[in-house]
């Protein structure tokens, strides 16, 4: 038996951006650790993994992502203290306090259509600050960044794309244009 052939094409990833000045600073602190994608990665809260997008599929991917921007109201994410994925995944985090379902219901939108995949982990909105590090290093970053806290308004979401160099970098982003739920 063999495996099906892979499809080629971009990585993408879609993600809500950590804006200034948190994103360098979140950045920073995951290079303090000895992160080895510190550079590599800016901070984010994922909403899509990376998935590979071939070319014919980009229109209609765009077009998908057009249509579930409209259907989100911008939100607030509050950033607040650290966590982790262990003893399943060696990762640090700074947890979501606020913005939770407002990422859960956005990331299932966006992964539907030409977009649907299926997640290896369930998912959890979170910034990573630490990964592929030592325990010490790990160990480091949870207590450092036990304290953390920020807050900030998500407008819109960003499609990344992976470079040949494992650089990620922000080529699009999406406005959220739907209305606020009524109370």
């Amino acid at each position: 038996m063999t495996d099906a052939p892979r499809p080629t094409g971009q990585a993408i990833g879609l993600a809500v951006p950590i804006p200034e000045p948190y994103g360098s600073e979140l950045q920073d602190w995951r290079r303090s650790f000895g992160d080895p994608l510190a550079d590599a990665i800016p901070a984010h809260i994922t909403l899509l993994p990376p998935t590979v997008l071939t070319d014919a599929d980009r229109d209609g991917v765009y077009e998908h992502l057009d249509k579930v921007a409209a259907r989100f109201a911008p939100f607030r994410v509050h950033l607040r203290g650290t966590a982790t994925f262990l003893p399943v995944s060696p990762v640090v985090f700074v947890a979501l306090a606020q913005g939770i379902s407002a990422c859960e219901r956005l990331s299932e939108a966006i992964r539907t259509g030409p977009l649907e995949v299926e997640l290896s982990f369930p998912y959890h909105p979170h910034v990573t600050v630490a990964h592929h590090v030592s325990e010490e290093a790990m160990d480091n970053a949870f207590d450092t960044l036990a304290g953390y806290d920020a807050g900030f308004d998500v407008a819109a979401f960003s499609l990344y794309e992976h470079g040949d160099d494992g650089y990620w970098r922000r080529e699009r982003d999406f406005v959220l244009t739907g209305e606020a739920a009524r109370v």
